[in-house]
């Protein structure tokens, strides 16, 4: 499950770089220092996907992405678009974990009996 999540979060963070290439050309920098804002909470998020605050990072970062679309519209269809991958990486994740729990506990019966 922290890998799937963490390709998605690192997939964000190179999203964003192309999303600042955009937003350098606007009147103001408000829209750079958010990207680049967004562009960290999803490192550390990354990084951080051994503690509970990781994946609350990682929320936050899929929200934020899509707010990020007041600044460069494409990023409503990006945002959501990466906010369901993250979803997505969530629950395979959890099930891809539960099955390999469950095959693991077989083979352990096996080699007791």
């Amino acid at each position: 499950m922290k890998m799937l999540a963490r390709s998605v979060l690192v997939m964000e963070i190179f999203i964003m770089g192309f999303a600042l290439l955009l937003a350098k050309d606007l009147p103001d920098s408000g829209g750079l220092i958010f990207g680049g804002v967004i562009a960290l909470v999803a490192f550390l998020a990354a990084g951080m996907l051994k503690r509970r605050v990781g994946w609350v990072l990682g929320w936050l970062v899929q929200v934020l992405m899509i707010a990020y679309g007041f600044v460069v519209v494409t990023m409503f269809f990006l945002g959501a678009l990466f906010a369901g991958l993250w979803a997505a990486a969530i629950i395979i994740g959890r099930k891809g974990e539960a099955a390999r729990a469950a095959f693991t506990e077989g083979r352990e019966g096996e080699k007791s009996q």
